[in-house]
């Protein structure tokens, strides 16, 4: 009989270059690998996990709507959408709109983009979507060409025309980038991928001031940023409090399904935008099933109901605190909001000790030897994503390892 080293080996792809740990079993902050170690999960499944593994929320949501009804197709009537729908609308955006659900981030991010095209061709045909270095939007075909990274293209061209890539958080260079072709900018309001790195608030206001003087949509790609990860339910109003951005477009996935695979994009009522995706437009066969939107609500009832965001301001920035009083040589910058934080390393320092291997991965792996788990972000960062209900003792225990794990690369 083989082992699941084998059958790994045979039969799944190896597109990933994972690390070699193997989880079986989760509870809270932590989950248990097959040999029994046990692991502090400040990685979460890259921000999927805001109430920790297994909540009991979510695990009796799961459950009684297995028993209910699972899917059903998008022909018909679901219930929990509408339901959702409101959460989203009315407790988490705050501004008038619907939405439509899929069942990932990248797929929320394509529907974006086809708003925007649609949007673009009834307003005299244009068609430029304008996105930002750094950023992160998705594998599939339309949301890789909107991520500006030469390595995420890498050996797929052609790529599908209609995206032209600006410096992030350069007002002048958002302006020189735009002509009679654009119909839409699309931006994070935080960079996860490549390293926690948070849009400035003129940037965005000048990006919103150029979209309402060109009849120009503004989006935003909140994946990893939104439902209490920045401290906020909009993780734009981490950055500017208050209903001074009006986007026209939002999209979601990871932390509203507790690890269910739940995506999710919102589209302003303004101007009858969210008229723009009619009927036979687009849609999914599995997204908004009675059993994703079951989970999606007990997600998010429990993070406003629990008041999560402000758990994740007060545990995030006390993190941040104390590492930065470290002053330790192997962290050069801890950029925080919220529970989303990013510790940029001492890249030459670690490099001449990680035997050619990236400083955040590196790192990472001495992290997973100690028993924690972290994300790296690019080369030279990790990221923590813990889950937002962590407690003080969850907290002091993740920094106890981490500054052991860095102290013993000194």
């Amino acid at each position: 009989m083989r082992t699941s080293d084998q059958l790994m080996q045979e039969f799944v792809l190896p597109n990933y270059g994972r690390y070699n740990v193997w989880p079986v079993r989760g509870e809270g902050a932590y989950v248990w690998d097959r040999d029994g170690k046990k692991y502090l999960d400040f990685a979460g499944g890259v921000a999927v996990c805001p109430l920790g593994h297994c909540p009991p929320p979510v695990v009796k949501a799961l459950t009684e709507q297995a028993n209910t009804l699972i899917h059903v197709s998008n022909w018909y009537c679901i219930d929990k959408q509408g339901e959702l729908a409101r959460i989203l609308v009315e407790e988490c955006v705050g501004i008038a709109g619907k939405c439509f659900f899929c069942n990932s981030g990248a797929e929320a991010n394509e529907g974006l983009l086809k708003l925007a095209r649609k949007y673009g061709q009834q307003t005299g045909g244009r068609y430029e979507i304008i996105t930002f270095t750094g950023s992160f939007h998705g594998r599939t075909f339309g949301a890789m060409s909107a991520t500006a990274q030469e390595k995420i293209h890498g050996g797929f061209g052609p790529l599908p025309p209609g995206f032209v890539y600006a410096p992030f958080n350069d007002v002048q260079a958002l302006e020189a980038a735009i002509t009679d072709k654009t119909v839409a900018i699309l931006l994070e309001p935080i960079q996860g991928e490549s390293g926690v790195n948070a849009v400035t608030p003129e940037f965005l206001r000048a990006a919103q001031r150029l979209c309402r003087e060109k009849d120009i949509l503004l989006l935003l790609d909140e994946v990893q940023c939104g439902f209490g990860r920045a401290g906020e339910m909009a993780g734009w109003r981490s950055i500017i409090p208050g209903d001074e951005i009006q986007p026209d477009g939002i999209s979601w996935a990871k932390a509203i399904g507790s690890g269910f695979p739940l995506g999710s994009f919102w589209v302003n009522d303004r101007r009858d935008l969210s008229r723009v995706l009619g009927p036979g437009t687009h849609g999914t066969t599995y997204g908004g099933s009675p059993l994703a939107c079951a989970v999606g609500i007990a997600t998010l009832r429990t993070i406003l109901d629990e008041k999560l965001c402000d758990n994740a301001k007060t545990r995030g920035a006390a993190i941040a605190t104390s590492a930065r009083g470290w002053n330790h040589s192997l962290i050069k910058e801890v950029r925080q909001l919220g529970l989303f934080i990013g510790f940029e390393l001492n890249a030459e320092a670690i490099s001449a000790k990680s035997g050619g291997k990236l400083p955040s991965i590196f790192l990472a792996q001495k992290l997973l030897d100690a028993g924690m788990m972290v994300t790296p972000a690019g080369p030279n960062v990790v990221r923590w994503l813990s889950p937002l209900n962590i407690t003080a003792q969850h907290a002091a225990e993740g920094l106890s390892i981490f500054k052991a794990a860095l102290d013993q690369l000194l």
